[in-house]
């Protein structure tokens, strides 16, 4: 079933993580160990398989849930689930669409809820007016600079839209620049938001001053 086709709930539970980005398409691993958290698995797995990932906002003051959230999120899709034998739960979310929270719900079982609605996202991204050269030419340096290892032939072969999506989650930015990308209304808007934060990362690094002893 598309994703555009699955029923959009009103309220659901969500995982609040700072630094976890969810995107409609996207898959995010998860490490379930908390019992709070492997309770709304649970309640998830028996209504519908969903709940939402939204980051805490630092911005403002904690509330009596917790940490204030930000007000745009992904609601996600369990499509695979597996439990270890210390009692954890590996789990992978598939991102459905972005949601805007109307306000929050008396939590249950120590997990919070909200209720919600859809936001619109702009699937799609057009070869011919996006420089996935210059973005190629923008990711290899910062991969260097931050040490990770890629498989580049995969890279290369990666559908653009996929790539921007995947591009965007696994990529060590800042909470704050996670969210950004997370509020971009289109893929669209999402690859240049990306761009730019890859030469920004760029000029960052270029930006500290080297000391030195003569």
């Amino acid at each position: 079933m598309p994703l555009s086709a699955l029923p959009f709930p009103d309220s659901f539970p969500v995982f609040p993580l700072t630094g976890a980005l969810l995107l409609p398409g996207g898959k995010l691993p998860l490490n379930i160990f908390e019992q709070r958290y492997l309770a709304l698995v649970d309640d998830a797995l028996a209504a519908g398989r969903m709940f939402g990932m939204i980051q805490p906002d630092p911005v403002l003051a904690d509330g009596a849930n917790g940490p204030a959230l930000y007000r745009v999120g992904c609601l996600g899709r369990l499509v695979s689930f597996s439990e270890t034998e210390d009692g954890r739960y590996l789990i992978t979310l598939l991102g459905v669409a972005r949601f805007q929270v109307v306000e929050e719900l008396p939590m249950r079982q120590g997990y919070r809820r909200v209720q919600a609605h859809k936001l619109p996202f702009a699937a799609g991204l057009a070869a011919d007016r996006f420089d996935r050269a210059g973005l190629l030419a923008a990711l290899r340096p910062f991969f260097t600079r931050h040490g990770m290892d890629v498989n580049w032939d995969s890279v290369e072969r990666m559908p653009l839209e996929a790539l921007i999506t995947t591009l965007a989650m696994v990529c060590p930015f800042d909470p704050a620049e996670k969210q950004a990308l997370l509020e971009c209304d289109g893929v669209e808007a999402q690859a240049a938001a990306l761009l730019t934060l890859l030469r920004m990362d760029a000029y960052a690094i270029a930006d500290v001053p080297h000391h030195g002893f003569s």
